[in-house]
């Protein structure tokens, strides 16, 4: 699908309602009406942030998580279900792609999902992170190859990760490979401290070089009184602090506006398309500059499934011969 010479992106960095299943999703539903207003035609949200990250397995030994483990479950949508048909109901109405970083419940299990909404409403790619970080492995499941791939949006191909997946260098590859326009990258925010904001930056602009592509980035925010909800130790807090960077880059590896660091807001930049044939005329990772007969990329993109079909029986011409010395008819 040809892109359009101008895309106006935005990046969202919004607090979730840590307190109900819906709070965070009617947040969203209106910035994106907000979004619409000031001409938005993409926009990326956090990561996980309907309805929340799960903050608290940062900073709970694991014999303590069950209660916050349990809850959010409790409150995690399933895929689809009536969120998905929120979201693309207004997607549609805005005539907007919206990128939404969501708590997948599947069953007994949940999953760090990424949901990309063309502007017509349609869901056109879910993934799933496939290697939680760190403290994230008691809360999700692995995720699967099936999502490692772009998405023919209104505004270009349109691809995503979350968090430290930038830091898998083949899972970017292979979004390159699908020769993503717009990189919509996503990471909690309000964790670490500076020095993961620091990090982000360096990550992202990273990769709209490497990859020759736009990179829009969203971190979520927490406020002082969520942050004390969350954990009574103050020796802790820090932790839930700082990290954030909502960012957009250009493929030349700038910035086309102010990262936000502090606060709620959008981020909210034009996008030169023509850029992206500027860059890559240059340096073009999985064309020109590629030397596949060397160094290639195999990727399994079905999606993981704990049934697989039983081989048939072997046919008389497959049959195993006799074992040696037995009888024959």
């Amino acid at each position: 699908m040809p892109a359009p010479r101008s895309v106006r992106a935005a990046a969202a960095q919004i607090t979730p309602d840590l307190d109900s299943a819906d709070g965070t999703l009617a947040r969203v539903l209106e910035t994106v009406r907000e979004a619409s207003r000031r001409g938005v035609e993409l926009i990326v949200f956090p990561e996980t942030c309907v309805p929340y990250y799960p903050y608290f397995s940062f900073v709970q030994p694991p014999v303590q998580q069950g209660p916050a483990h349990l809850l959010l479950m409790e409150r995690a949508p399933s895929v689809p279900g009536p969120l998905t048909d929120a979201v693309s109901a207004a997607a549609r109405e805005a005539g907007m792609v919206v990128v939404l970083g969501v708590n997948e419940r599947d069953h007994g299990s949940l999953y760090n999902t990424q949901l990309v909404f063309d502007a017509d409403g349609r869901l056109v790619l879910k993934r799933r992170k496939i290697t939680p970080t760190y403290h994230e492995r008691m809360v999700w499941g692995q995720g699967d190859g099936a999502g490692l791939t772009t998405a023919a949006t209104r505004v270009g191909r349109v691809g995503a990760l979350a968090c430290w997946e930038h830091y898998n260098p083949l899972a970017r590859y292979a979004l390159m490979a699908a020769h993503e326009e717009i990189h919509c990258a996503q990471f909690p925010g309000s964790l670490v401290g500076q020095v993961f904001a620091d990090q982000m930056g360096v990550t992202i602009r990273h990769h709209a070089l490497e990859s020759g592509c736009f990179v829009v980035n969203a971190t979520g925010w927490l406020r002082d009184e969520q942050v004390r909800a969350i954990t009574a130790d103050e020796k802790l807090q820090g932790a839930l602090r700082g990290g954030c960077h909502t960012a957009i880059v250009s493929p030349e590896g700038r910035y086309l506006a102010e990262p936000l660091t502090e606060g709620e807001g959008l981020v909210v930049a034009d996008l030169d398309m023509a850029l992206i044939a500027k860059r890559k005329r240059m340096m073009d990772s999985v064309g020109h500059y590629a030397r596949p007969e060397l160094l290639s990329l195999a990727i399994r993109r079905d999606a993981a499934s704990t049934v697989v079909p039983w081989p048939s029986p072997p046919s008389q011409e497959t049959a195993l011969p006799h074992p040696e010395g037995a009888a024959h008819e």
